[in-house]
């Protein structure tokens, strides 16, 4: 089977996956990260909280999901405040101690497959020699979406948890699908 796929690393990802595919979504941003911080992003030539693109998004009619395993950061959900982004019916957060993959998805369209989270050192814009050494691809291979989508969507829904075995270690189990 052949598939296109677009490699990228370090200085790469933060163009071509935030700027070029994530800030231009039409329907739909679904990402999975293990960690969640405050990262910084282009917004009209100013570099802004990753929060204020997501509220773009979301009153843009985008649909906003983040799916991650640990805490986000004292200064993202600081963000997530000032924008009052939490409360908007186009964005979502749920918690799964187990996620660590890291995808992002767009439009069903766009798929980023890679080692970065979604923090300044990850995907954000930190300056090159702030940067973790991170890679992935990028593709826009259907099989590819279905298969992430479909794991992204089994654990939003909480259909792993019942046979997860780490339920009873679970320090936040996921909230109730609306």
């Amino acid at each position: 089977m052949n598939v296109d796929l677009e490699f990228l690393e370090g200085d790469d990802l933060y163009p071509r996956v935030i700027q070029d595919t994530l800030l231009g979504a039409r329907r739909t941003v679904w990402i999975a990260t293990a960690n969640v911080k405050d990262c910084q992003v282009e917004l009209d030539g100013e570099f802004q909280s990753i929060v204020h693109a997501f509220a773009d998004l979301c009153r843009r009619g985008v649909e906003v999901r983040l799916l991650h395993s640990g805490v986000p950061s004292t200064a993202f959900r600081e963000s997530l405040k000032e924008t009052g982004l939490a409360g908007h019916r186009n964005f979502r957060m749920r918690r799964c101690p187990r996620v660590h993959f890291k995808a992002v998805l767009v439009d069903d369209d766009h798929l980023y497959l890679g080692s970065a989270n979604l923090t300044g050192a990850g995907l954000g814009a930190k300056g090159e020699t702030r940067r973790n050494f991170e890679l992935g691809v990028l593709t826009r291979d259907a099989a590819m979406l279905d298969r992430v989508a479909a794991l992204f969507h089994r654990i939003w829904e909480g259909l792993l948890c019942p046979d997860c075995g780490r339920k009873n270690v679970c320090y936040v189990p996921l909230e109730e699908p609306s």
